[in-house]
């Protein structure tokens, strides 16, 4: 992307975090500032969406409609980027009983940055890949002819943006982590990573759903499965946006000993699981951790 409002930093920064809960059980943990390739499109956002962008523009395209949630950190940064591109951004939002309601702080900012919210029955949102039903959605929110952004903007354009994530750490650790939502870029991660790498994902929602989906987006843009690639389950602490009290601690305290934000929704669950695997000699001694820090708070 050469657009000079959208011109990213890469590679990011990458750096030591010295932690005695790590160190005591021969871990040394590395974190990948993706968080700071973009001030406004961080991270993995940034990997995704700018291949996006990229085909959208040169195939003339000047409206945008993609999908999220209400804590959609994806649609904030698809807002972010229409404007800096001066494009016009249609977000399809989970959930009509949100309509009538004031916008939570998620919301508010991608309002604030010019995208139009239309919200959609939660059963209408579920069955948005099949072809009729996605065309209904895109009229009902005024958005037919818009180039379409797939929820968490993870498909086969963004996961070549995301193995370049890979090729800056190649040599770098053995095992590489990021949370997952949609899993695209830990599909994308994989693909890139050395052989004898591994990348690691903590799913930031439950369901066990996400390996079939990273299998299926793999074959979509490579062909067929690429990389050495395992899920780590079970610490999505209650589902998507869910943040107990335990875990905006762990995250406070992480911030204060390392002074790095600790985004919550994925970046705190992340940490977290990577503290409870070294806790459980889940890491060989002597393994060098990378943990990437794919957005901002």
């Amino acid at each position: 992307m050469t657009h000079p409002e959208l011109r990213p930093r890469p590679p990011s920064p990458l750096v030591e975090a010295a932690d005695e809960r790590f160190g005591a059980h021969g871990v040394r943990l590395l974190l990948k500032r993706d968080d700071l390739v973009h001030p406004e499109l961080p991270g993995n956002k940034w990997r995704k969406l700018a291949p996006n962008l990229r085909a959208a523009m040169e195939t003339g395209h000047d409206r945008l409609a993609t999908f999220g949630g209400a804590y959609s950190n994806h649609l904030r940064a698809t807002a972010a980027a229409g404007r800096l591109l001066g494009l016009e951004t249609v977000g399809i939002v989970r959930g009509d009983e949100l309509a009538g309601r004031p916008l939570n702080d998620s919301l508010a900012r991608c309002a604030a940055d010019g995208m139009r919210l239309h919200f959609v029955t939660r059963s209408e949102y579920r069955r948005k890949a099949e072809p009729r039903t996605l065309a209904r959605l895109l009229a009902s929110a005024g958005a037919t002819g818009a180039y379409v952004v797939p929820e968490g903007g993870s498909n086969a354009l963004a996961l070549t943006g995301c193995a370049e994530l890979g090729r800056e750490l190649r040599g770098m650790s053995e095992v590489v982590a990021v949370a997952c939502g949609t899993g695209g870029t830990l599909a994308g991660l994989a693909a890139g990573l050395a052989p004898g790498q591994r990348a690691l994902g903590v799913p930031v929602l439950a369901g066990g759903f996400l390996g079939a989906e990273i299998r299926s987006l793999q074959t979509l843009a490579f062909g067929g499965p690429a990389g050495d690639w395992t899920l780590a389950e079970g610490f999505d602490h209650g589902g998507y946006a869910r943040i107990p009290p335990a875990l905006d601690a762990f995250a406070a305290d992480f911030e204060s000993r390392h002074g790095v934000p600790v985004e919550r929704i994925y970046v705190a669950k992340l940490l977290w699981a990577l503290h409870a695997l070294t806790a459980s000699a889940a890491f060989p001694p002597g393994t060098t951790l990378t943990a990437v820090i794919t957005g901002a708070p």
